[in-house]
């Protein structure tokens, strides 16, 4: 039996390092990291997904998307055949979204985020007070890969206009009660990890490394 081919897709911004603790059987399956790669100007995300999409070279394959990666995912869906699509602290169409994130939409506050701050973390690390921003920003640091100013803008303006309003009940949603950035009261059906946080693929690998691999194989 050939090995079902497995594509990670990383959060907004981030390297696929963030997927380090995670290991897959590799008798069973056949791991492939997706990277961001930079929109061409003022790309829409169906055509950034498609791009995406020709990186997977494999029929049948499993995408796994976190966060906004998770929001590609789907996007990238209806350009390939995939055996299935698991997000991960992600949603599965815009009125999943936060208020927070619908009032930026409204106002077009996330235009004024200063994203450009993104691009030299090692200096935000350097004047950060107190120990638990230094070990955040060291965090960012090691796991936020793509700082480009363009992508950054492109990214959070994607994230947050997304205009899927219908949820596709093929997708498998996995994802924390305890969610910061997409709450768990705002989500309708999904795979509930307690007392898993956005960044629960770093800190919940264990809870991943026993059950992705049953919910892959449908068990």
């Amino acid at each position: 039996m050939s090995k079902i081919p497995v594509y990670f897709m990383p959060g907004l911004a981030a390297s696929p390092t963030i997927f380090e603790y995670i290991n897959l059987p590799p008798e069973t399956f056949e791991v492939h990291l997706l990277e961001w790669v930079l929109p061409i100007g003022n790309e829409s995300l169906k055509s950034y997904a498609k791009r995406m999409a020709e990186k997977v070279i494999h029929d049948d394959a499993v995408l796994i998307g976190v966060s906004f990666g998770g929001v590609l995912v789907q996007e990238m869906k209806q350009f390939l055949n995939p055996k299935k699509v698991i997000i991960i602290s992600s949603v599965r169409c815009n009125l999943e979204l936060p208020n927070r994130m619908k009032i930026a939409k409204s106002t077009k506050a996330y235009k004024l985020l200063p994203t450009g701050l993104m691009q030299d973390v090692e200096l935000l690390t350097k004047y950060a007070f107190g120990d638990m921003l230094k070990k955040k920003l060291k965090l960012y640091e090691k796991y936020l890969h793509m700082r480009n100013k363009s992508y950054l803008d492109w990214a959070i303006e994607q994230m947050i206009c997304w205009k899927r309003i219908k949820i596709d009940p093929e997708i498998i949603h996995i994802h924390g009660d305890a969610d910061e950035v997409f709450p768990a009261k705002n989500i309708k059906q999904f795979i509930n990890v307690k007392g898993g946080t956005h960044s629960m693929i770093l800190n919940k690998y264990k809870w991943f490394n026993i059950n992705l691999p049953k919910i892959i194989l449908g068990e």
